[in-house]
């Protein structure tokens, strides 16, 4: 009776440390680190100065955004401008404006969820760094002009460089994630700036489309806070399995 009683107690032990393995080898955090790092990313991008670099992430995934959505309208992209407080432009000719102009906050909040779910994937997590910088390198090339811009981009080109000096892939994989929820995080808190401005991304639709610039942002406000529900979902159905 005594062993039969302990059986059951070894098999729920080995279940829940094999599960512990799969979910570390998945790069998928566990529901309680999930909050943890949701709630450090969000101290972060409310620290002063602190947060600074991670602001000007936000912003050139913006930016970047803007001009991809020119391309694929059969626009040009003449250069993206960058500034310390985190506003940026893209300055383009032709494309579509709608399109380019919604794509800037809604581009900003996909960026954050695309490297969230890199982050997922421990193999790749050295590639995926060294693909996000030399994607930030050959925007410079190809659309920074001036030197401030230039600077800005160096210095987010060695954020997402200098951690590949890291011997642990675990550590990685954090970092990547946290910065995945930054950008969301931002993203998310970015729009509502223009409530009132008689300026910015949703005027300009609003004067475009005749539909209220409220509306082009609360859709904004959508598409992040459905990109942190999906970064959740991932964790919880990770969870469950």
């Amino acid at each position: 009776m005594l062993d039969d009683q302990k059986t059951p107690h070894r098999s729920a032990s080995l279940f829940s440390s094999s599960k512990l393995t799969a979910t570390a080898a998945s790069g998928v955090p566990s529901r309680g680190l999930f909050m943890i790092e949701l709630v450090f990313a969000l101290l972060i991008t409310r620290i002063p100065y602190l947060s600074v670099p991670f602001k000007w992430l936000e912003s050139y995934f913006h930016e970047l955004s803007h001009g991809i959505a020119t391309i694929l309208s059969s626009g040009i992209v003449s250069h993206i401008q960058l500034f310390p407080n985190g506003a940026g432009f893209c300055f383009s000719q032709g494309g579509s404006p709608l399109l380019i102009g919604f794509a800037g906050y809604f581009g900003a909040a996909c960026w954050g969820y695309l490297i969230y779910l890199l982050a997922t994937w421990p193999k790749g997590i050295r590639v995926s760094f060294a693909l996000l910088g030399a994607l930030v390198v050959l925007s410079g090339l190809l659309w920074g002009r001036d030197l401030l811009t230039l600077a800005i981009l160096a210095v987010l080109t060695i954020i997402l460089l200098l951690p590949l000096k890291l011997s642990k892939n675990n550590m990685l994989t954090q970092f990547l994630r946290i910065i995945g929820l930054m950008i969301m995080l931002n993203a998310l808190a970015s729009p509502t700036v223009l409530l009132g401005l008689g300026q910015g991304d949703a005027v300009m639709l609003a004067e475009r489309s005749w539909i209220p610039a409220w509306i082009w942002v609360g859709l904004w406000l959508l598409t992040s806070a459905c990109a942190l529900y999906l970064t959740w979902r991932r964790v919880d159905n990770a969870a469950n399995r």
